[in-house]
Protein backbone atom coordinates (compact mmCIF):
# COMPACT_ATOMS: atom_id res chain seq x y z
CA UNK A 1 0.00 0.00 0.00
CA UNK A 2 1.18 3.52 -0.78
CA UNK A 3 0.91 5.61 2.36
CA UNK A 4 1.48 9.15 3.53
CA UNK A 5 3.36 8.02 6.63
CA UNK A 6 2.92 10.79 9.18
CA UNK A 7 4.03 10.18 12.78
CA UNK A 8 1.86 11.43 15.62
CA UNK A 9 2.31 15.18 15.69
CA UNK A 10 1.29 15.65 19.29
CA UNK A 11 3.33 12.84 20.83
CA UNK A 12 5.23 14.03 23.85
CA UNK A 13 8.03 11.54 23.39
CA UNK A 14 9.54 13.18 20.30
CA UNK A 15 13.20 14.09 20.76
CA UNK A 16 14.68 17.25 19.33
CA UNK A 17 17.61 16.51 17.06
CA UNK A 18 20.68 18.73 17.18
CA UNK A 19 21.49 21.02 14.26
CA UNK A 20 24.81 20.66 12.42
CA UNK A 21 27.92 22.08 14.02
CA UNK A 22 28.03 25.12 11.73
CA UNK A 23 24.48 26.17 12.65
CA UNK A 24 24.24 28.74 15.50
CA UNK A 25 22.44 27.42 18.57
CA UNK A 26 21.05 30.87 19.20
CA UNK A 27 21.09 34.09 17.23
CA UNK A 28 20.29 37.58 18.45
CA UNK A 29 19.51 36.22 21.89
CA UNK A 30 16.88 33.75 20.71
CA UNK A 31 17.36 30.06 21.54
CA UNK A 32 16.12 27.40 19.19
CA UNK A 33 12.80 25.82 20.04
CA UNK A 34 12.96 22.01 20.27
CA UNK A 35 11.57 20.08 17.33
CA UNK A 36 8.92 18.52 19.57
CA UNK A 37 7.56 21.97 20.45
CA UNK A 38 7.53 23.05 16.80
CA UNK A 39 5.62 19.94 15.80
CA UNK A 40 3.20 20.33 18.68
CA UNK A 41 2.46 23.91 17.61
CA UNK A 42 1.86 22.84 14.02
CA UNK A 43 -0.37 19.98 15.11
CA UNK A 44 -2.43 22.23 17.36
CA UNK A 45 -2.94 24.78 14.58
CA UNK A 46 -4.03 22.05 12.19
CA UNK A 47 -6.59 20.83 14.69
CA UNK A 48 -7.87 24.37 15.24
CA UNK A 49 -7.74 25.71 11.69
CA UNK A 50 -7.73 22.57 9.54
CA UNK A 51 -4.48 23.69 7.93
CA UNK A 52 -1.09 25.19 8.72
CA UNK A 53 0.90 27.83 6.91
CA UNK A 54 3.96 29.61 8.21
CA UNK A 55 2.25 32.99 8.60
CA UNK A 56 0.66 31.42 11.72
CA UNK A 57 4.07 30.89 13.33
CA UNK A 58 5.91 33.46 15.43
CA UNK A 59 9.41 34.47 14.36
CA UNK A 60 11.21 32.27 16.87
CA UNK A 61 9.33 29.14 15.81
CA UNK A 62 9.79 29.80 12.09
CA UNK A 63 13.49 30.49 12.69
CA UNK A 64 13.88 27.32 14.73
CA UNK A 65 12.21 25.25 12.03
CA UNK A 66 14.40 26.83 9.36
CA UNK A 67 17.59 26.24 11.32
CA UNK A 68 16.76 22.65 12.16
CA UNK A 69 15.89 21.74 8.58
CA UNK A 70 18.18 22.71 5.70
CA UNK A 71 18.13 26.50 6.25
CA UNK A 72 16.48 27.14 2.87
CA UNK A 73 13.99 30.00 3.04
CA UNK A 74 11.37 30.43 0.32
CA UNK A 75 10.63 34.12 -0.23
CA UNK A 76 7.64 35.25 -2.27
CA UNK A 77 7.98 38.91 -3.25
CA UNK A 78 5.99 41.73 -4.85
CA UNK A 79 6.76 45.22 -6.20
CA UNK A 80 6.75 48.26 -3.97
CA UNK A 81 3.33 49.83 -3.55
CA UNK A 82 1.39 46.61 -4.24
CA UNK A 83 -0.50 44.32 -1.89
CA UNK A 84 -2.03 40.86 -1.98
CA UNK A 85 -0.83 37.52 -3.31
CA UNK A 86 -1.56 38.02 -7.04
CA UNK A 87 -3.65 34.87 -6.97
CA UNK A 88 -5.55 35.61 -10.19
CA UNK A 89 -2.60 37.18 -12.01
CA UNK A 90 0.07 34.57 -11.26
CA UNK A 91 0.09 33.32 -14.87
CA UNK A 92 0.53 36.78 -16.42
CA UNK A 93 3.16 38.32 -14.13
CA UNK A 94 6.42 39.45 -15.73
CA UNK A 95 9.00 39.12 -12.98
CA UNK A 96 11.62 40.53 -15.37
CA UNK A 97 9.82 43.87 -15.46
CA UNK A 98 11.68 46.72 -13.69
CA UNK A 99 9.35 46.95 -10.68
CA UNK A 100 9.60 43.23 -9.96
CA UNK A 101 13.36 43.18 -10.50
CA UNK A 102 13.79 46.15 -8.17
CA UNK A 103 11.85 44.44 -5.40
CA UNK A 104 13.79 41.23 -5.84
CA UNK A 105 17.15 43.01 -5.79
CA UNK A 106 16.23 45.08 -2.74
CA UNK A 107 15.37 41.94 -0.80
CA UNK A 108 18.51 40.12 -1.88
CA UNK A 109 20.57 43.14 -0.83
CA UNK A 110 18.88 43.06 2.57
CA UNK A 111 19.57 39.36 2.98
CA UNK A 112 23.20 39.68 1.92
CA UNK A 113 23.83 42.59 4.31
CA UNK A 114 22.33 40.78 7.29
CA UNK A 115 23.90 37.40 6.57
CA UNK A 116 27.36 38.98 6.20
CA UNK A 117 27.15 40.18 9.79
CA UNK A 118 27.48 36.59 11.01
CA UNK A 119 29.21 35.16 7.90
CA UNK A 120 31.84 37.75 6.82
CA UNK A 121 33.23 35.45 4.12
CA UNK A 122 29.84 34.97 2.45
CA UNK A 123 29.75 35.69 -1.28
CA UNK A 124 26.61 37.03 -2.96
CA UNK A 125 26.51 34.11 -5.37
CA UNK A 126 26.19 31.71 -2.43
CA UNK A 127 22.81 33.03 -1.32
CA UNK A 128 20.39 31.54 -3.84
CA UNK A 129 19.88 27.78 -3.74
CA UNK A 130 17.59 27.24 -6.76
CA UNK A 131 17.06 29.37 -9.86
CA UNK A 132 13.65 30.84 -10.71
CA UNK A 133 12.77 33.34 -13.45
CA UNK A 134 9.01 32.89 -13.94
CA UNK A 135 7.33 32.90 -10.54
CA UNK A 136 7.78 35.78 -8.04
CA UNK A 137 9.79 33.75 -5.55
CA UNK A 138 13.42 32.99 -4.73
CA UNK A 139 15.06 30.47 -2.41
CA UNK A 140 17.96 31.47 -0.18
CA UNK A 141 19.98 29.88 2.59
CA UNK A 142 19.52 31.94 5.77
CA UNK A 143 21.40 31.49 9.05
CA UNK A 144 20.58 34.78 10.79
CA UNK A 145 17.37 35.29 12.77
CA UNK A 146 17.38 39.03 12.08
CA UNK A 147 17.33 38.32 8.35
CA UNK A 148 14.13 36.35 8.74
CA UNK A 149 12.57 38.97 10.98
CA UNK A 150 13.30 41.81 8.56
CA UNK A 151 11.96 39.83 5.63
CA UNK A 152 8.73 39.04 7.44
CA UNK A 153 8.31 42.75 8.23
CA UNK A 154 9.00 43.95 4.69
CA UNK A 155 6.05 45.15 2.56
CA UNK A 156 7.86 43.62 -0.43
CA UNK A 157 7.46 40.11 1.00
CA UNK A 158 4.34 37.98 0.44
CA UNK A 159 5.74 35.08 2.45
CA UNK A 160 9.05 33.97 3.96
CA UNK A 161 8.87 30.37 5.11
CA UNK A 162 11.09 27.37 5.85
CA UNK A 163 11.02 25.43 2.61
CA UNK A 164 12.07 22.00 3.83
CA UNK A 165 10.56 21.68 7.29
CA UNK A 166 7.81 19.11 7.69
CA UNK A 167 6.62 17.88 11.10
CA UNK A 168 7.39 14.36 12.19
CA UNK A 169 10.52 13.88 10.10
CA UNK A 170 12.95 12.77 12.78
CA UNK A 171 16.28 12.91 10.94
CA UNK A 172 16.27 16.55 9.89
CA UNK A 173 20.02 16.80 10.27
CA UNK A 174 20.65 14.60 7.25
CA UNK A 175 17.32 15.31 5.54
CA UNK A 176 17.06 11.73 4.41
CA UNK A 177 13.97 11.10 2.30
CA UNK A 178 11.31 9.26 4.25
CA UNK A 179 10.71 6.53 1.69
CA UNK A 180 6.96 6.86 2.22
CA UNK A 181 4.96 4.91 -0.34
CA UNK A 182 7.99 3.18 -1.85
CA UNK A 183 9.18 -0.36 -2.30
CA UNK A 184 5.97 -2.36 -2.72
CA UNK A 185 5.22 -2.02 -6.44
CA UNK A 186 5.87 -5.63 -7.39
CA UNK A 187 3.66 -8.06 -9.28
CA UNK A 188 1.06 -10.01 -7.31
CA UNK A 189 0.97 -13.61 -8.61
CA UNK A 190 -2.02 -14.54 -6.42
CA UNK A 191 -4.68 -12.49 -8.20
CA UNK A 192 -7.82 -14.49 -9.01
CA UNK A 193 -9.51 -14.27 -12.41
CA UNK A 194 -13.17 -13.32 -12.23
CA UNK A 195 -12.80 -11.94 -8.72
CA UNK A 196 -9.78 -9.66 -8.78
CA UNK A 197 -9.91 -8.94 -12.49
CA UNK A 198 -11.65 -9.76 -15.74
CA UNK A 199 -10.06 -10.04 -19.17
CA UNK A 200 -10.77 -7.73 -22.08
CA UNK A 201 -9.58 -7.63 -25.70
CA UNK A 202 -6.93 -8.02 -26.94
CA UNK A 203 -5.56 -9.50 -23.69
CA UNK A 204 -5.69 -6.99 -20.85
CA UNK A 205 -6.74 -7.34 -17.24
CA UNK A 206 -9.52 -5.04 -16.02
CA UNK A 207 -9.12 -4.28 -12.32
CA UNK A 208 -12.05 -5.38 -10.12
CA UNK A 209 -12.84 -1.81 -9.08
CA UNK A 210 -13.33 -0.19 -12.50
CA UNK A 211 -16.93 -1.44 -13.00
CA UNK A 212 -17.98 0.55 -9.92
CA UNK A 213 -17.47 3.62 -12.09
CA UNK A 214 -18.85 2.04 -15.29
CA UNK A 215 -15.44 2.47 -16.90
CA UNK A 216 -15.43 -0.71 -19.04
CA UNK A 217 -18.79 0.34 -20.50
CA UNK A 218 -17.43 3.84 -21.11
CA UNK A 219 -14.62 2.46 -23.27
CA UNK A 220 -17.16 1.94 -26.05
CA UNK A 221 -17.33 5.74 -26.29
CA UNK A 222 -13.85 6.95 -25.31
CA UNK A 223 -10.32 5.74 -24.66
CA UNK A 224 -8.93 9.14 -23.72
CA UNK A 225 -7.21 9.50 -27.11
CA UNK A 226 -6.00 13.03 -27.83
CA UNK A 227 -5.81 14.08 -24.18
CA UNK A 228 -2.51 14.44 -22.32
CA UNK A 229 -2.31 13.78 -18.60
CA UNK A 230 0.74 14.91 -16.63
CA UNK A 231 1.55 12.75 -13.60
CA UNK A 232 3.72 14.53 -11.02
CA UNK A 233 5.26 11.85 -8.85
CA UNK A 234 8.42 9.79 -8.30
CA UNK A 235 9.04 9.07 -11.98
CA UNK A 236 8.68 6.15 -14.35
CA UNK A 237 10.41 2.79 -14.15
CA UNK A 238 12.73 2.25 -17.14
CA UNK A 239 12.14 -1.49 -16.71
CA UNK A 240 8.38 -1.37 -17.34
CA UNK A 241 8.01 -1.88 -21.10
CA UNK A 242 4.32 -0.92 -21.00
CA UNK A 243 5.49 2.58 -20.14
CA UNK A 244 8.24 2.44 -22.72
CA UNK A 245 8.66 0.51 -25.95
CA UNK A 246 5.25 -1.18 -25.57
CA UNK A 247 3.25 1.90 -24.56
CA UNK A 248 1.33 1.70 -27.87
CA UNK A 249 0.64 -2.01 -27.61
CA UNK A 250 -2.71 -3.53 -28.56
CA UNK A 251 -5.62 -1.08 -28.54
CA UNK A 252 -3.45 1.87 -27.47
CA UNK A 253 -1.80 2.95 -30.74
CA UNK A 254 -0.63 6.38 -31.85
CA UNK A 255 -0.01 7.99 -28.48
CA UNK A 256 3.06 9.24 -26.63
CA UNK A 257 4.73 9.04 -23.24
CA UNK A 258 7.23 11.69 -22.19
CA UNK A 259 9.55 11.24 -19.21
CA UNK A 260 10.90 14.36 -17.49
CA UNK A 261 12.58 15.28 -14.22
CA UNK A 262 12.32 18.51 -12.23
CA UNK A 263 13.77 17.20 -8.96
CA UNK A 264 17.01 19.12 -8.28
CA UNK A 265 20.19 17.38 -7.26
CA UNK A 266 20.48 16.53 -3.56
CA UNK A 267 22.60 18.85 -1.41
CA UNK A 268 23.71 18.86 2.20
CA UNK A 269 23.58 22.43 3.48
CA UNK A 270 24.56 23.76 0.08
CA UNK A 271 27.08 21.08 -0.85
CA UNK A 272 26.04 18.72 -3.69
CA UNK A 273 25.97 15.19 -2.32
CA UNK A 274 24.12 13.18 -4.95
CA UNK A 275 24.16 12.57 -8.69
CA UNK A 276 22.15 14.60 -11.17
CA UNK A 277 18.60 13.23 -11.01
CA UNK A 278 16.99 11.35 -13.92
CA UNK A 279 13.33 10.61 -14.80
CA UNK A 280 13.76 7.01 -13.54
CA UNK A 281 11.47 5.91 -10.72
CA UNK A 282 13.50 4.63 -7.76
CA UNK A 283 10.44 4.38 -5.54
CA UNK A 284 7.71 2.59 -7.49
CA UNK A 285 4.89 4.96 -6.65
CA UNK A 286 5.05 7.01 -9.83
CA UNK A 287 5.07 3.91 -12.02
CA UNK A 288 1.91 2.61 -10.39
CA UNK A 289 0.16 5.97 -10.82
CA UNK A 290 1.07 6.06 -14.51
CA UNK A 291 -0.21 2.53 -15.01
CA UNK A 292 -3.49 3.17 -13.23
CA UNK A 293 -4.20 6.32 -15.20
CA UNK A 294 -3.23 5.24 -18.70
CA UNK A 295 -1.47 1.89 -18.95
CA UNK A 296 -2.01 0.31 -22.40
CA UNK A 297 -4.85 -2.01 -23.32
CA UNK A 298 -2.36 -4.59 -24.48
CA UNK A 299 -1.76 -8.18 -25.51
CA UNK A 300 0.43 -9.46 -22.66
CA UNK A 301 -2.06 -9.71 -19.80
CA UNK A 302 -1.10 -6.52 -17.99
CA UNK A 303 -3.68 -4.34 -16.29
CA UNK A 304 -5.52 -1.78 -18.44
CA UNK A 305 -5.29 1.88 -17.46
CA UNK A 306 -8.49 3.92 -17.11
CA UNK A 307 -7.63 6.15 -20.09
CA UNK A 308 -5.64 3.64 -22.12
CA UNK A 309 -5.65 5.88 -25.21
CA UNK A 310 -4.36 9.04 -23.52
CA UNK A 311 -0.88 10.52 -23.79
CA UNK A 312 1.20 10.59 -20.62
CA UNK A 313 3.81 12.96 -19.27
CA UNK A 314 5.71 11.56 -16.29
CA UNK A 315 7.48 14.20 -14.21
CA UNK A 316 9.82 12.98 -11.49
CA UNK A 317 9.51 15.79 -8.96
CA UNK A 318 10.03 13.92 -5.68
CA UNK A 319 11.69 10.85 -4.24
CA UNK A 320 8.54 9.54 -2.52
CA UNK A 321 4.99 10.64 -1.67
CA UNK A 322 5.87 12.95 1.23
CA UNK A 323 7.08 16.34 0.01
CA UNK A 324 9.46 16.97 2.90
CA UNK A 325 12.63 18.30 1.26
CA UNK A 326 13.30 21.75 -0.16
CA UNK A 327 14.31 20.24 -3.47
CA UNK A 328 11.02 18.32 -3.63
CA UNK A 329 9.06 21.54 -3.09
CA UNK A 330 11.05 23.09 -5.92
CA UNK A 331 10.59 20.00 -8.10
CA UNK A 332 6.82 19.95 -7.66
CA UNK A 333 6.53 23.71 -8.19
CA UNK A 334 8.55 23.50 -11.41
CA UNK A 335 6.39 20.60 -12.61
CA UNK A 336 3.21 22.65 -12.20
CA UNK A 337 4.77 25.64 -13.90
CA UNK A 338 5.78 23.34 -16.74
CA UNK A 339 2.19 22.13 -17.08
CA UNK A 340 0.94 25.70 -17.23
CA UNK A 341 3.41 26.51 -20.00
CA UNK A 342 2.19 23.66 -22.24
CA UNK A 343 -1.43 23.99 -23.44
CA UNK A 344 -1.56 20.34 -24.51
CA UNK A 345 -1.36 19.17 -20.88
CA UNK A 346 -4.97 19.61 -19.86
CA UNK A 347 -4.93 17.40 -16.77
CA UNK A 348 -2.44 17.11 -13.92
CA UNK A 349 -2.56 14.35 -11.31
CA UNK A 350 -0.62 14.74 -8.05
CA UNK A 351 -0.65 11.83 -5.62
CA UNK A 352 1.89 13.51 -3.33
CA UNK A 353 1.40 15.87 -0.43
CA UNK A 354 2.46 17.29 2.92
CA UNK A 355 0.91 18.63 6.11
CA UNK A 356 2.23 22.20 6.00
CA UNK A 357 1.37 24.63 3.24
CA UNK A 358 3.97 25.94 0.80
CA UNK A 359 3.68 29.39 -0.72
CA UNK A 360 5.94 28.45 -3.61
CA UNK A 361 3.91 25.38 -4.52
CA UNK A 362 0.72 27.43 -4.19
CA UNK A 363 2.09 30.02 -6.62
CA UNK A 364 2.94 27.31 -9.14
CA UNK A 365 -0.43 25.59 -8.81
CA UNK A 366 -2.22 28.89 -9.37
CA UNK A 367 0.01 29.53 -12.38
CA UNK A 368 -1.13 26.25 -13.95
CA UNK A 369 -4.74 26.60 -12.85
CA UNK A 370 -5.05 30.10 -14.28
CA UNK A 371 -3.98 28.68 -17.63
CA UNK A 372 -6.83 26.20 -17.67
CA UNK A 373 -5.21 23.06 -16.24
CA UNK A 374 -7.54 20.64 -14.41
CA UNK A 375 -5.67 19.57 -11.27
CA UNK A 376 -6.47 16.45 -9.24
CA UNK A 377 -4.68 16.01 -5.90
CA UNK A 378 -4.70 13.27 -3.27
CA UNK A 379 -6.63 14.04 -0.08
CA UNK A 380 -4.06 12.07 1.93
CA UNK A 381 -3.29 8.56 3.07
CA UNK A 382 -1.88 7.64 6.48
CA UNK A 383 -2.41 5.65 9.63
CA UNK A 384 -5.66 6.24 11.48
CA UNK A 385 -4.03 8.23 14.29
CA UNK A 386 -3.44 11.16 11.94
CA UNK A 387 -6.90 11.09 10.42
CA UNK A 388 -7.75 14.28 12.36
CA UNK A 389 -5.71 16.15 9.75
CA UNK A 390 -8.43 15.87 7.11
CA UNK A 391 -7.45 16.86 3.57
CA UNK A 392 -3.74 17.61 3.25
CA UNK A 393 -1.86 20.20 1.20
CA UNK A 394 -2.09 20.92 -1.69
CA UNK A 395 -5.39 19.05 -2.18
CA UNK A 396 -6.97 21.52 0.26
CA UNK A 397 -6.37 24.42 -2.15
CA UNK A 398 -9.38 25.77 -4.05
CA UNK A 399 -7.49 25.27 -7.32
CA UNK A 400 -7.20 21.51 -6.75
CA UNK A 401 -9.86 18.81 -7.03
CA UNK A 402 -9.33 16.68 -3.91
CA UNK A 403 -9.88 12.95 -4.31
CA UNK A 404 -9.92 10.09 -1.81
CA UNK A 405 -10.54 6.34 -1.87
CA UNK A 406 -13.51 4.34 -0.58
CA UNK A 407 -14.27 0.69 0.08
CA UNK A 408 -16.09 -1.63 -2.25
CA UNK A 409 -19.91 -1.59 -2.11
CA UNK A 410 -20.02 0.91 0.78
CA UNK A 411 -19.42 4.63 0.69
CA UNK A 412 -16.86 4.58 3.47
CA UNK A 413 -13.31 5.90 3.17
CA UNK A 414 -10.57 3.31 2.90
CA UNK A 415 -8.80 2.30 6.08
CA UNK A 416 -5.86 4.62 5.48
CA UNK A 417 -7.55 7.40 3.48
CA UNK A 418 -8.24 10.96 4.59
CA UNK A 419 -11.59 12.63 3.96
CA UNK A 420 -13.17 16.00 4.75
CA UNK A 421 -15.01 18.99 3.40
CA UNK A 422 -12.48 19.65 0.63
CA UNK A 423 -13.01 16.24 -1.00
CA UNK A 424 -14.86 16.46 -4.32
CA UNK A 425 -14.76 12.88 -5.64
CA UNK A 426 -14.06 9.36 -4.41
CA UNK A 427 -12.83 6.26 -6.20
CA UNK A 428 -13.59 2.68 -5.19
CA UNK A 429 -10.17 1.10 -4.55
CA UNK A 430 -10.35 -1.22 -1.51
CA UNK A 431 -12.23 -4.51 -1.18
CA UNK A 432 -14.34 -4.61 1.96
CA UNK A 433 -13.45 -8.19 2.90
CA UNK A 434 -9.88 -8.78 1.78
CA UNK A 435 -8.68 -5.14 1.63
CA UNK A 436 -7.33 -5.89 -1.87
CA UNK A 437 -6.53 -2.70 -3.74
CA UNK A 438 -6.84 -1.72 -7.38
CA UNK A 439 -4.53 -3.20 -10.02
CA UNK A 440 -1.75 -1.34 -11.79
CA UNK A 441 1.61 -1.81 -13.53
CA UNK A 442 4.51 -3.18 -11.51
CA UNK A 443 8.06 -1.88 -11.83
CA UNK A 444 8.69 -4.54 -14.46
CA UNK A 445 6.97 -7.48 -16.11
CA UNK A 446 3.38 -8.30 -17.00
CA UNK A 447 2.03 -9.45 -13.63
CA UNK A 448 -0.12 -6.64 -12.17
CA UNK A 449 0.68 -5.02 -8.87
CA UNK A 450 -1.86 -3.52 -6.48
CA UNK A 451 -1.94 0.01 -5.13
CA UNK A 452 -4.18 1.74 -2.59
CA UNK A 453 -4.95 4.93 -0.75
CA UNK A 454 -5.98 8.32 -2.04
CA UNK A 455 -3.01 8.07 -4.42
CA UNK A 456 -4.64 5.54 -6.75
CA UNK A 457 -8.02 7.24 -6.32
CA UNK A 458 -6.47 10.44 -7.68
CA UNK A 459 -4.71 8.99 -10.72
CA UNK A 460 -7.84 6.96 -11.53
CA UNK A 461 -10.01 10.06 -11.41
CA UNK A 462 -7.58 11.88 -13.68
CA UNK A 463 -8.04 9.01 -16.13
CA UNK A 464 -11.83 9.32 -15.88
CA UNK A 465 -11.59 13.03 -16.67
CA UNK A 466 -9.42 12.21 -19.68
CA UNK A 467 -12.10 9.84 -21.01
CA UNK A 468 -14.72 12.58 -20.79
CA UNK A 469 -12.54 15.38 -22.17
CA UNK A 470 -11.49 13.18 -25.11
CA UNK A 471 -15.13 12.84 -26.17
CA UNK A 472 -15.84 16.55 -25.65
CA UNK A 473 -12.53 18.24 -26.53
CA UNK A 474 -14.20 21.61 -27.09
CA UNK A 475 -15.50 21.92 -23.53
CA UNK A 476 -13.81 24.01 -20.89
CA UNK A 477 -12.36 22.74 -17.63
CA UNK A 478 -15.43 23.87 -15.68
CA UNK A 479 -17.74 22.14 -18.15
CA UNK A 480 -15.80 18.88 -17.81
CA UNK A 481 -15.99 19.14 -14.03
CA UNK A 482 -19.74 19.75 -14.27
CA UNK A 483 -20.16 16.56 -16.30
CA UNK A 484 -18.20 14.61 -13.70
CA UNK A 485 -20.21 16.13 -10.84
CA UNK A 486 -23.63 15.56 -12.37
CA UNK A 487 -22.76 11.91 -12.98
CA UNK A 488 -21.59 11.32 -9.41
CA UNK A 489 -23.48 9.27 -6.84
CA UNK A 490 -24.41 12.08 -4.41
CA UNK A 491 -25.31 14.76 -6.94
CA UNK A 492 -27.14 17.18 -6.60
CA UNK A 493 -26.24 17.04 -2.92
CA UNK A 494 -22.71 17.00 -1.54
CA UNK A 495 -21.57 14.69 1.22
CA UNK A 496 -19.68 16.63 3.95
CA UNK A 497 -16.73 14.23 3.83
CA UNK A 498 -16.93 12.48 0.44
CA UNK A 499 -17.94 15.32 -1.85
CA UNK A 500 -20.01 14.47 -4.92
CA UNK A 501 -19.25 10.79 -4.47
CA UNK A 502 -18.14 8.29 -7.10
CA UNK A 503 -18.18 9.20 -10.77
CA UNK A 504 -20.26 7.24 -13.28
CA UNK A 505 -18.14 7.69 -16.40
CA UNK A 506 -20.75 6.25 -18.76
CA UNK A 507 -23.28 8.81 -17.52
CA UNK A 508 -20.70 11.60 -17.83
CA UNK A 509 -20.21 10.62 -21.49
CA UNK A 510 -23.96 10.71 -22.16
CA UNK A 511 -23.92 13.98 -24.07
CA UNK A 512 -23.37 17.74 -23.80
CA UNK A 513 -25.47 19.10 -20.95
Amino acid sequence: MKKFLYPVLLATGLLACQPPADVPQATAGSALMPVAEIDEFIGAKMQQEGRFDWSMAPDQLAWSALTQSDQVLSVGYRPAGTTGDFRDQMHTLDVKAPAWQAARQQLLDLIFAEERKTQPALKRGELEVFSEDVLPVFDVRVKNLVTLQKLRQSPLVRYAEPMGYEPGVADRQARVASGSGCGSNTGNPNLVAGSDYTTTTPNGKVSWNLPYHNIPQAWAQSSGAGITVQIIDSGCSPDQAKLGSQFNQGDSPGRSITKLVTLPRATFFGIPTGPVETPADLCGHGTSMLGTCAGPRGTDGTTVGVAYGANLVSVRAATDVLIDESREVKGVADAFRMAGDNPTRRIVSLSLGRLTSSGQMTDAIRYAYNRGVLIFAAAGTSFSFTSFVGVIFPANLAECVAVTGVKEAVMQKCDACHDGGDVEFVTVMEKTGSNLHGLSLAMSGDVPSTVGGSSVATSSTAGMAALVWAKFPGLSRSQILDKLKTSASYYPNRNPNLGWGKINVTAALGGVQ
